[in-house]
């Protein structure tokens, strides 16, 4: 994975994303990094199967990615990333979700949706979220690559509920992200999209990885499933996408103290009690 922003056009992808509503990442990862994923992500495959047909009864999903290895911590962090996102979501930030996503032979399309739906914001207003989902396989109409519409972000309320009186004419602005393996493509909350179905006779590995706005609450609840531990090790830029900074100018305290300090060893919450006798 090349770190560097120095050649990042992040305002070229940011106009892309206001105007398409997606943009793609070519170089999201290099084969060094898809060859480090495949082998940190293969323990962790065949024992799970999606709960519901959105998750997917042939899909494998592995939640809380970014706790289980540096390779996966380094793509939640990945700088030209955060770059572009810090173009649309201000200030501290968070990481909202981040899993893998090994679509089976035999897997269903997902139904149509947004990522940002139980926000229950107007669609007028600014994406409180984004996403960004990258190719461990090269992705194809056949294997179940993510189908996008392109331009839904722009449309009102009133058009997305207009045009799901018409399924099938709502199947049809469907486009498939055809991306090669190590390419990512990056998308607003807003945007219409689904999981296609894979025909295939393999099955087609992904990771996505979700932000929101600071003061959004995530999708993944990181303070329960990532072990204290855990954090410590990571990076600052991980620990405050993790909830560990203060989104202006106290969301996020800790009995009145900065959430980073409950990180040190010796941290006690200083909790008050009171005396209710009279």
């Amino acid at each position: 994975m090349d770190a560097t922003t120095d050649q990042f056009n992040a305002r070229g992808h940011a106009a892309r994303l206001r105007d398409q509503g997606f943009t793609v990442i070519e170089d999201f990862l290099d084969e060094a990094g898809i060859a480090a994923f495949r082998v940190a992500i293969a323990p962790l495959l065949g024992s799970h199967r999606g709960r519901n047909d959105f998750e997917g009864f042939e899909t494998e999903r592995v939640y809380t990615l970014v706790a289980r290895g540096k390779v996966f911590e380094d793509l939640a962090t990945e700088p030209r990333l955060l770059s572009l996102l810090s173009l649309f979501l201000e200030g501290n930030f968070l990481l909202s979700a981040t899993h893998a996503i090994n679509l089976k032979p035999g897997e269903t399309a997902q139904s149509i949706h947004i990522d940002d739906g139980f926000y229950r914001q107007p669609r007028s207003s600014p994406a409180v979220g984004y996403s960004v989902i990258g190719a461990i396989d090269a992705f194809t109409a056949a294997n179940g690559a993510t189908e996008i519409i392109p331009g839904s972000h722009l449309w009102s309320d009133e058009e997305v509920a207009e045009r799901r009186k018409d399924p099938a004419g709502l199947e049809a602005l469907l486009v498939p992200m055809e991306i090669p393996a190590g390419a990512g493509f990056v998308f607003p909350g807003k945007l219409m999209h689904r999981g296609g179905a894979n025909r295939t006779q393999k099955p087609r590995l992904a990771f996505t990885n979700q932000y929101c706005a600071g003061w959004a609450r995530p999708q993944e609840n990181f303070f329960l499933s990532v072990p204290k531990e855990i954090v410590r090790a990571m990076s600052p830029r991980a620990q405050a996408l993790l909830g560990y900074e203060l989104w202006p100018s106290f969301m996020g305290m800790v009995t009145g103290s900065h959430p980073k300090k409950a990180l040190a060893l010796d941290f006690v919450p200083p909790i008050v009690t009171q005396n209710t006798s009279r």
